[in-house]
């Protein structure tokens, strides 16, 4: 755990060391406040709730997530440091597991930024902050799953663009699987049991059900699962490119 720790201090310090962090931080907090006010409808709906600051979370995780991952290892494998990182007296999934949680760590901090939204919802009405905690903490779980995703792809190539693009496409799939467009295809030719284990593979559906205040275990353990397979297979990925 110590040096987990050390490489999460060493890879939370990088992004704050360029302005490449405070204009995610900015860019999130825009374009939040943006959809929820003027495409979620907060105050026309007359509800005080969040549901329309959450109902964007997916799709704005969809293209700022991967941005912040594309970075992991594509870019310590173009400038050379990985060779370096791998020569500390650290294990492959100490490695793996610190850069992710210091991503995850990031993105929690400009989830957390967004309190004055909180705030309003409470000044305007009396809503269910219950619900809107378990939301939060599903926001959160989801962004865990687009990290570790893009985290993977980031350490097969040496170009961010790249990772970037097909993190984005790997995600888009995620949240799809569960929509008919998606579902359809395979119901055409695969055993309905197949087709029901696409459907559970939607981040949509995960979330929307703990963004309504239902935590369901089965939603968690999905989250950790999916987090837990990516994770290994970026250790592996990474001990490959090792080897080669």
């Amino acid at each position: 755990m110590n040096n987990i720790a050390i490489i999460l201090r060493r890879e939370l310090s990088a992004y704050f060391a360029t302005p490449v962090a405070y204009v995610f931080i900015v860019i999130f907090l825009v374009l939040s406040g943006a959809l929820t006010f003027h495409l979620g409808g907060f105050y026309e709906r007359g509800q005080a709730d969040l549901a329309p600051f959450f109902n964007f979370h997916p799709w704005l995780y969809l293209f700022l997530v991967p941005a912040i991952s594309m970075r992991l290892w594509a870019e310590e494998r173009k400038s050379g440091n990985i060779e370096l990182l791998l020569t500390l007296p650290i294990t492959m999934a100490e490695a793996v597991v610190g850069k992710f949680l210091a991503a995850w760590l990031f993105t929690g901090i400009a989830l957390v930024l967004t309190f004055p939204l909180w705030i309003s919802v409470n000044y305007l009405g009396d809503p269910d902050n219950g619900v809107i905690l378990a939301a939060y903490i599903g926001s959160m779980l989801m962004a865990g799953g687009f990290l570790a995703i893009g985290a993977c792809i980031s350490a097969t190539t040496k170009n961010q663009v790249i990772a970037f693009i097909i993190s984005v496409v790997i995600c888009f799939a995620f949240l799809l699987s569960g929509f008919s467009i998606v579902l359809d295809f395979f119901r055409a030719w695969a055993p309905q049991m197949v087709v029901d284990a696409i459907a559970s593979l939607s981040f949509l559906t995960h979330f929307s059900s703990i963004s309504k205040g239902v935590i369901d275990l089965r939603d968690i353990i999905y989250f950790i699962s999916l987090i837990a397979f990516w994770l290994y297979a970026n250790t592996v990925v990474i001990e490959l490119k090792k080897a080669s």
